[in-house]
């Protein structure tokens, strides 16, 4: 045995330096990310998860394999494609490793549809999707106004588009146009587009920046890709969501995209759109012209129709003449008759009069006035002697009565019934008054009366009175068989003697004194006010 066998021969690998987990792992992810760095991988999108934090999560598998995938927060807007389970991709990004699980996994910054076929399917599942939220329904649709005053485009402000559209409505009829720059192709085209319609949508109607009437969303032909900005779901839910009427002008005439199914109409072309947004000015011009002269000509005949009809009416009517000479002729006979009636009116008038004045004599005068006099005295003295009595019962009933009251009842009572009794003889001196009143007026009427129709009225006249003592002779054969005779004249009276009898001395009536010309009116009857 040599002196080498005393040294034992170590095992395979037993020399190889020892690595704790951590640091296998992560020599292991320096390893994948300094040998790989940035790959890119095709494959078919999996699970798709995105966390609260706004980081995406999924997989990218084929038949074999599957290959866990993240996005951060940061990176997403930059993707291009948002990942969709079943859409099969080419992702773009870093490999690197999650030492925790060990597990490696490609944090992906861009992902490209592998192919129009994919894209195709892609477009299809979308429009299904779209289409079963109600987004594309005809109900739903808005009609485009007939003449919008201000336009709102969403497009590229460098393109032929714009120039095409603005060109197009100069021609057809010019109106003011709002224009919203946004890109047309690329990541940034689906948000510029949707923030675009819902800042059109924002303006405040009547501000200073006026709220559109009509928007057009246009670009110019492309590929599918190029077109794909306006498939993507904000596009398509922001021009369904759209108050204001859309037009969708998006590519050529065979170009179709999701946003000209949920718009309220799609033109095939940029131009087209614009063709649909105005009419020509020209030929509402001539409308308005052709309108005009159908008006002016059915006024004038319509005047000219009736002109016409009031004329025929007019020759089965009677002539005025005719229609007066009746009513002429009885208003002349009645002119004629009026002067007559007007003379026979007064004089029965006159002996109406007569006839109610000889039946007022002084003394009837002087006996209703005597009996009212009586009268009144009597109900004085059965006033005297009956109100001493009506006070003493008042008296014993109030006495009775007030030992069933309490003081402040009756305080309260007092009160109301002097209130009432205040507003009592407040009214009974204004009835007291007006009745005196017209008595008063009364009495003088009467007065006036007697003085118009009584017989000095007619002394004054100059008549006379023949009395024979108290009677009054009114026949010659009277006056022969009176001793005595007495003639009233207007300045006095004179005696006239019959046979030998001297005469008397004329006699001056005296005038009566004015209380005795005037009736007193009677006390009111107080107990016929309540």
């Amino acid at each position: 045995m040599s002196d080498f066998d005393l040294i034992d021969d170590p095992q395979p690998g037993q020399n190889a330096p020892e690595f704790t987990v951590s640091e296998l792992s992560g020599a292991i992810k320096r390893t994948l990310e300094g040998e790989f760095g940035r790959v890119r991988v095709k494959g078919e999108l999996g699970r798709v998860m995105r966390a609260k934090s706004g980081h995406l999560y999924f997989d990218l598998k084929d038949d074999r394999s599957v290959i866990n995938c993240t996005t951060w927060k940061g990176q997403v807007a930059g993707l291009g494609v948002m990942p969709e389970e079943g859409l099969e991709v080419v992702v773009e990004g870093k490999l690197s490793a999650y030492a925790p699980s060990s597990r490696y996994n490609i944090n992906v910054d861009r992902i490209a549809v592998a192919g129009v076929g994919a894209l195709m399917a892609m477009l299809e599942k979308r429009r299904k999707q779209l289409a079963s939220e109600g987004l594309f329904d005809e109900g739903r649709k808005r009609p485009i106004p007939f003449l919008p005053e201000v336009i709102g485009v969403v497009t590229s402000p460098s393109g032929a588009v714009i120039r095409d559209i603005l060109h197009r409505l100069r021609e057809r009829c010019p109106r003011k146009v709002l224009i919203w720059p946004v890109a047309v192709q690329g990541q940034n085209c689906a948000p510029e587009v949707s923030n675009a319609i819902r800042g059109f949508n924002a303006l405040t109607p009547g501000g200073a920046l006026p709220r559109p009437d009509l928007l057009i969303v246009a670009r110019g032909g492309g590929s599918l890709e190029d077109l794909w900005g306006f498939n993507e779901e904000s596009v398509v839910r922001a021009a369904a969501e759209s108050d204001i009427p859309l037009i969708s002008a998006v590519g050529h005439e065979t170009d179709t995209t999701l946003i000209d199914h949920a718009a309220d109409l799609r033109a095939p072309t940029p131009t087209a759109a614009a063709e649909r947004a105005v009419p020509v000015r020209l030929d509402l011009l001539a409308g308005l012209d052709t309108l005009g002269a159908r008006m002016l000509t059915g006024l004038t005949g319509g005047v000219r129709a009736r002109g016409q009809r009031v004329r025929d009416l007019s020759r089965a009517l009677p002539r005025a003449e005719e229609l007066l000479s009746t009513p002429s002729q009885r208003l002349d006979h009645a002119t004629a008759r009026l002067p007559t009636a007007l003379r026979s009116a007064t004089q029965a008038k006159r002996g109406a009069l007569a006839e109610a004045g000889a039946a007022l004599r002084p003394r009837l005068l002087r006996t209703q006035i005597e009996t009212g006099a009586q009268r009144t005295a009597q109900a004085g003295t059965r006033l005297d002697t009956a109100l001493p009595r009506v006070v003493t019962l008042q008296s014993e009933r109030l006495t009775t009565r007030a030992a069933r009251l309490r003081p402040e009842v009756l305080s309260r009572q007092l009160g109301r019934d002097g209130e009432r009794l205040d507003a009592l003889s407040a009214r009974l001196a204004r009835v007291s008054a007006a009745q005196v009143s017209g008595w008063r007026a009364a009495l003088e009427g009467l007065e006036r009366v007697r003085a118009t129709v009584g017989y000095e009225a007619t002394l004054k006249r100059g008549y006379a009175v023949v009395r024979a003592g108290e009677a009054i002779v009114t026949t010659r054969a009277g006056a022969a068989k009176a001793s005595a005779l007495e003639i009233q004249f207007q300045d006095g009276r004179l005696a006239v003697a019959t046979g030998d009898a001297p005469p008397a001395e004329p006699v001056t009536p005296k005038p009566k004194p004015a209380a005795a010309r005037k009736r007193k009116p009677p006390a009111p009857d107080q107990g016929s006010l309540f």
